[in-house]
């Protein structure tokens, strides 16, 4: 119910910011003024009570509604998109918009080709799988370079002395703290292996989805039906990549883990996300 309550108020929040009720009202406001009669304004809300009561929960109106919602986000996803390629380094670039330039030559030469009038469904989703490629990206670099700042010997060093500072505790508080310093040194070693995992599934992921835009490509320029291009799989690669993205949370909830210890223990300099 309350789902439901939220979507009705959002058809009345848009009637209400219509261009046609804005101008409606003014004209009512303005017949009042010139007139000096308060009977515009009467039939104004009249009207106004009618035109909620009727245009929210008209079933086209709906559509319309939902259907510049969702060009409104699209085009909110691609501008923070766009941002976020803007951070990449040229090499990373130059990857992005060849990717792009290879999935707007599958459309075309789809068109070509096959004498289609439209492109299919299928191909049509290699232009989420670009956006998959450019948040993988995003991943990978970022994991990469933390990894690149990390001196892991150093570490280790500190993990060594940290044991030894537990052997040579003076006391039972002093040896609780060491203790405490040597599981969180551990944990972060333990999170470098999950780091360097995640970034080598997902390196292997991107090559994987370069390859399959190269493939798709081929099949379209030399096989020129739909039916053959069509039986490419296309779901397999959707499955890979989210197997690849679901890793990356369960690693992300492990390395969270370790920055809260390492927050607790003081040890600021040693957060693992902090890149």
């Amino acid at each position: 119910m309350a789902d439901i309550k939220k979507v009705d108020l959002q058809y009345l929040k848009e009637a209400v910011k219509e261009p046609v009720n804005f101008w409606g009202m003014a004209g009512f406001a303005v017949a009042a003024a010139y007139t000096g009669s308060i009977i515009p304004l009467g039939a104004a809300l009249v009207a106004e009570g009618l035109y909620l009561a009727t245009v929210p929960a008209n079933a086209l109106y709906r559509r319309l509604v939902d259907t510049r919602t969702k060009k409104q986000l699209f085009e909110m996803r691609r501008r923070q998109r766009d941002k976020l390629i803007d951070t990449f380094d040229p090499r990373e670039r130059e990857a992005v918009n060849y990717l792009k330039w290879l999935k707007k030559q599958i459309f075309d030469n789809y068109m070509k080709f096959t004498g289609a009038k439209e492109v299919p469904t299928n191909i049509q989703s290699l232009e989420q799988r670009w956006e998959d490629f450019v948040d993988l990206l995003d991943v990978y670099r970022r994991r990469k370079n933390h990894l690149r700042s990390i001196n892991r010997q150093a570490v280790q060093n500190q993990l060594t002395q940290a044991e030894r500072s537990v052997e040579n505790a003076p006391d039972e508080r002093a040896r609780r703290i060491q203790q405490a310093n040597v599981e969180i040194l551990k944990r972060r070693l333990a999170a470098f292996g999950d780091l360097e995992r995640s970034v080598k599934l997902v390196e292997g992921q991107l090559q994987s989805i370069e390859n399959f835009f190269g493939l798709v490509n081929d099949q379209v320029v030399t096989l020129p039906t739909p039916e053959r291009v069509s039986a490419l799989d296309f779901e397999q690669l959707s499955d890979s990549i989210a197997m690849t993205k679901q890793m990356l949370e369960e690693t992300s909830d492990v390395l969270g883990t370790l920055d809260d210890h390492n927050r607790q223990a003081g040890n600021y300099d040693m957060l693992v996300s902090k890149q």
